[in-house]
Protein backbone atom coordinates (compact mmCIF):
# COMPACT_ATOMS: atom_id res chain seq x y z
CA UNK A 1 0.00 0.00 0.00
CA UNK A 2 3.07 2.64 1.05
CA UNK A 3 4.35 1.92 -2.44
CA UNK A 4 1.53 2.23 -4.44
CA UNK A 5 0.90 5.74 -2.56
CA UNK A 6 4.81 6.87 -3.53
CA UNK A 7 4.01 5.88 -7.14
CA UNK A 8 0.59 8.02 -7.46
CA UNK A 9 2.63 10.79 -5.83
CA UNK A 10 5.57 10.68 -8.08
CA UNK A 11 3.10 10.60 -10.97
CA UNK A 12 1.02 13.27 -9.66
CA UNK A 13 4.68 15.58 -9.14
CA UNK A 14 5.64 14.50 -12.50
CA UNK A 15 2.09 15.55 -14.08
CA UNK A 16 1.94 18.99 -12.51
CA UNK A 17 6.09 19.43 -13.53
CA UNK A 18 4.87 18.36 -16.86
CA UNK A 19 1.68 20.67 -16.82
CA UNK A 20 3.91 23.77 -15.58
CA UNK A 21 6.36 23.28 -18.08
CA UNK A 22 3.97 23.02 -21.11
CA UNK A 23 2.09 26.32 -19.70
CA UNK A 24 5.90 28.25 -19.41
CA UNK A 25 7.00 27.27 -22.46
CA UNK A 26 4.33 29.06 -24.61
CA UNK A 27 6.05 32.21 -25.82
CA UNK A 28 4.38 35.24 -25.35
CA UNK A 29 2.85 36.86 -29.06
CA UNK A 30 5.39 39.17 -30.73
CA UNK A 31 3.85 42.93 -30.73
CA UNK A 32 3.06 44.10 -34.17
CA UNK A 33 4.13 47.18 -35.28
CA UNK A 34 2.22 47.50 -38.63
CA UNK A 35 -0.91 46.74 -36.65
CA UNK A 36 -0.26 49.38 -33.82
CA UNK A 37 0.84 52.00 -36.10
CA UNK A 38 -2.50 51.57 -38.66
CA UNK A 39 -5.12 50.57 -35.00
CA UNK A 40 -3.61 51.42 -31.88
CA UNK A 41 -2.25 55.01 -32.44
CA UNK A 42 -5.28 56.51 -34.01
CA UNK A 43 -6.99 55.49 -30.71
CA UNK A 44 -4.55 57.92 -29.14
CA UNK A 45 -5.56 60.99 -31.40
CA UNK A 46 -9.21 59.68 -31.01
CA UNK A 47 -11.63 62.30 -28.89
CA UNK A 48 -14.27 60.52 -27.07
CA UNK A 49 -17.19 62.57 -25.42
CA UNK A 50 -16.30 64.13 -22.20
CA UNK A 51 -12.68 63.18 -21.99
CA UNK A 52 -9.60 64.70 -23.55
CA UNK A 53 -7.60 62.73 -26.22
CA UNK A 54 -4.50 60.53 -24.88
CA UNK A 55 -2.28 62.15 -26.75
CA UNK A 56 -3.02 65.61 -25.08
CA UNK A 57 -1.60 64.39 -21.62
CA UNK A 58 0.72 62.42 -23.12
CA UNK A 59 2.36 64.04 -25.75
CA UNK A 60 6.42 64.81 -23.98
CA UNK A 61 4.79 64.45 -20.72
CA UNK A 62 6.59 63.27 -17.26
CA UNK A 63 4.64 59.80 -16.71
CA UNK A 64 5.31 56.49 -17.89
CA UNK A 65 3.65 56.57 -20.92
CA UNK A 66 5.01 59.45 -23.35
CA UNK A 67 3.79 59.84 -26.70
CA UNK A 68 5.81 62.00 -29.51
CA UNK A 69 4.52 65.37 -29.79
CA UNK A 70 3.18 65.39 -33.21
CA UNK A 71 4.87 68.05 -36.13
CA UNK A 72 3.19 71.49 -36.36
CA UNK A 73 0.11 70.80 -39.19
CA UNK A 74 0.77 66.75 -39.13
CA UNK A 75 -2.46 65.14 -38.00
CA UNK A 76 -0.61 61.70 -37.43
CA UNK A 77 3.18 60.77 -36.53
CA UNK A 78 5.89 60.69 -38.72
CA UNK A 79 7.12 57.00 -39.48
CA UNK A 80 10.30 57.32 -36.90
CA UNK A 81 7.80 58.72 -33.93
CA UNK A 82 5.50 56.16 -34.99
CA UNK A 83 8.43 53.68 -34.35
CA UNK A 84 9.35 55.99 -30.83
CA UNK A 85 5.57 55.25 -29.83
CA UNK A 86 5.44 51.90 -30.25
CA UNK A 87 8.64 51.27 -28.24
CA UNK A 88 7.32 53.19 -25.64
CA UNK A 89 4.00 51.34 -25.70
CA UNK A 90 5.66 48.46 -25.73
CA UNK A 91 7.18 48.62 -22.29
CA UNK A 92 3.90 49.07 -20.81
CA UNK A 93 2.38 45.74 -21.74
CA UNK A 94 2.32 42.58 -21.24
CA UNK A 95 2.16 40.64 -24.28
CA UNK A 96 -0.08 38.19 -24.41
CA UNK A 97 -1.98 39.35 -21.39
CA UNK A 98 -4.18 42.42 -22.00
CA UNK A 99 -5.29 41.81 -18.25
CA UNK A 100 -1.67 43.13 -16.39
CA UNK A 101 -0.85 45.23 -19.30
CA UNK A 102 -0.73 48.98 -17.67
CA UNK A 103 -1.55 50.72 -21.36
CA UNK A 104 -4.82 49.00 -20.86
CA UNK A 105 -5.68 49.26 -17.09
CA UNK A 106 -4.48 52.46 -16.85
CA UNK A 107 -7.46 54.15 -18.79
CA UNK A 108 -9.94 51.46 -18.03
CA UNK A 109 -12.63 52.12 -14.81
CA UNK A 110 -12.27 50.09 -12.39
CA UNK A 111 -16.06 49.10 -12.62
CA UNK A 112 -14.76 47.62 -15.79
CA UNK A 113 -11.56 45.88 -14.30
CA UNK A 114 -9.36 48.68 -14.36
CA UNK A 115 -7.02 50.67 -12.22
CA UNK A 116 -8.72 52.67 -9.34
CA UNK A 117 -6.52 56.14 -10.61
CA UNK A 118 -5.73 57.59 -14.14
CA UNK A 119 -5.59 61.69 -13.78
CA UNK A 120 -7.03 60.91 -17.64
CA UNK A 121 -10.29 59.91 -16.78
CA UNK A 122 -11.65 57.33 -17.78
CA UNK A 123 -11.44 56.44 -21.82
CA UNK A 124 -12.60 53.20 -21.39
CA UNK A 125 -15.86 51.89 -19.39
CA UNK A 126 -15.72 48.54 -20.13
CA UNK A 127 -13.54 46.03 -22.12
CA UNK A 128 -16.47 45.89 -24.17
CA UNK A 129 -15.58 49.18 -26.11
CA UNK A 130 -14.19 49.46 -29.29
CA UNK A 131 -11.21 51.23 -28.72
CA UNK A 132 -10.26 49.19 -25.70
CA UNK A 133 -10.46 45.67 -27.77
CA UNK A 134 -8.18 47.03 -30.28
CA UNK A 135 -5.05 47.51 -27.99
CA UNK A 136 -6.37 44.18 -26.36
CA UNK A 137 -6.21 42.63 -29.91
CA UNK A 138 -2.20 44.62 -30.41
CA UNK A 139 -1.37 43.03 -27.09
CA UNK A 140 -2.76 39.41 -28.26
CA UNK A 141 -0.32 39.73 -31.07
CA UNK A 142 -2.83 40.61 -33.74
CA UNK A 143 -1.53 41.87 -37.05
CA UNK A 144 -3.13 43.50 -40.03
Amino acid sequence: MAVRRVKLVVMAALFAGAATYSIASRAAPALDYEFFKARVQPVFLQKRDGHTRCYVCHAESNNAFRLERLSPGASTWSEEQSRKNFEMASILVNPGDPATSRLLQQPLAPEGGGNVFHSGGRQFASKDDPNWKILADWVNGEKL
